[in-house]
């Protein structure tokens, strides 16, 4: 296996893993974190997007996007961005799969 493929791998067991904690507090939430500017809600801490009250899991959530955007652009910097575009579809799919109620459209519009 080459240092790229490696390193791709690496990339996206890390998006994958924080994609899935963030696909957990949005359950616990209820927070549709593809509908449409959700995202941008939960960044300015607008908890109106919640479908129920959990300041903790929520305040978790918010976290966890900032690290996401964080680690997303470090991946860019990494392996480029066609491919981290490339992993994110593919655990955005993955996501889809266990937590299909609660992820809402994607891509966003």
């Amino acid at each position: 296996m080459t240092q790229d493929h490696r390193q791709i791998a690496w990339w996206a067991k890390n998006i994958e893993e924080l994609d899935r904690e963030i696909a957990r507090l949005c359950m616990l939430c209820q927070v549709r974190i593809l509908d449409p500017s959700a995202i941008e809600r939960v960044l300015k801490k607008d908890g109106s997007v919640c479908g129920t009250s959990n300041p903790v899991a929520f305040e978790k959530l918010h976290n966890m996007l900032m690290f996401h955007l964080a680690n997303r652009q470090r991946s860019v910097d990494a392996v480029g961005q066609l491919q981290t575009a490339q992993i994110e579809a593919h655990v955005v799919e993955q996501l889809r799969s266990r937590f299909a109620d609660l992820l809402g459209k994607w891509p966003p519009e």
